[in-house]
């Protein structure tokens, strides 16, 4: 049993992909044993439309069977109607959480709309998963350059977020040891392992990262959903430790929280 939280539906719009067609991408999901993927949508990176791409996230996943494709909306806090599409992926749609890419939306974790995001967000219970890296800078377009997201800031937001549920995608090739620490010590965060590196990876990272804060994530597919797998494969791991990554920690974060009574006064 798998969950992968890290998975995205529409096409990449640099270039094409083997399995950005629906179909594919399911028929290898369930070929590498994947029970469920938490899919936000590659439209709501560059599409100003939000509203029409989560929209259609949702229309196919409704499309697969049931269970398989859980619905993550985009949000992003630079359009003037953001509010109301969060609004719309909580009580519309039922999704059990957001996908965030300040990157490529152009703000900044310090800046003041992020933190009303993330309240707005901790009042409804949704989770969040904040994209740090799409792309190896490597492999950008020279005409998309795009920087990592710059998590410094996390720490202090999720003192004053103590209910929220945080999963940083694509992080583990650009946060270190002591970045880490004080992530885990600030407040739930969780760390999937699309872009875990190294010979016995998963092994390494749980000297840093306990078990039950690692999640298995492919970011699939602008990568191959074979090299998560793989790396399951080639760690020492304990049973339990694989049911956690694979899919009890997931299942955790899925339970239902109660809604958390705003402190602050939010701007409607």
């Amino acid at each position: 049993m798998i969950i992968d939280v890290n998975v995205n539906l529409s096409r990449w719009p640099l270039r094409r992909l083997p399995c950005d067609e629906l179909p594919r991408l399911v028929e290898k999901l369930r070929a590498c044993g994947v029970t469920q993927a938490w899919a936000g949508s590659f439209d709501g990176v560059f599409h100003k439309d939000i509203g029409g791409v989560n929209a259609r996230l949702v229309d196919d996943c409704r499309k697969c069977r049931p269970g398989l494709l859980r619905p993550f909306g985009s949000v992003n806090p630079t359009l003037p109607d953001w509010r109301e599409d969060l609004r719309r992926c909580h009580e519309d749609y039922h999704m059990p959480g957001i996908r965030l890419h300040p990157s490529y939306h152009g703000y900044r974790l310090d800046d003041p709309v992020f933190a009303e995001l993330l309240t707005l967000a901790q009042r409804r219970g949704l989770i969040v998963q904040l994209v740090v890296r799409i792309e190896d800078p490597r492999m950008q377009h020279p005409l998309v350059r795009v920087s990592d997201v710059d998590t410094q800031p996390l720490p202090g937001l999720l003192a004053t977020h103590p209910k929220l549920r945080l999963v940083l995608l694509n992080s583990l090739r650009t946060l270190r040891g002591n970045a880490i620490a004080k992530l885990i010590g600030a407040g739930e965060v969780y760390f999937e392992i699309s872009m875990l590196e190294g010979v016995g990876g998963i092994s390494n990272l749980l000297s840093r990262v306990p078990v039950d804060r690692i999640l298995f994530g492919s970011h699939f597919p602008l990568f191959i959903l074979e090299s998560a797998t793989l790396k399951l494969r080639e760690s020492k791991l304990l049973p339990a430790q694989t049911d956690a990554i694979t899919h009890k920690n997931a299942q955790r974060l899925l339970q239902p929280r109660a809604a958390v009574t705003a402190t602050t006064r939010i701007i409607p």
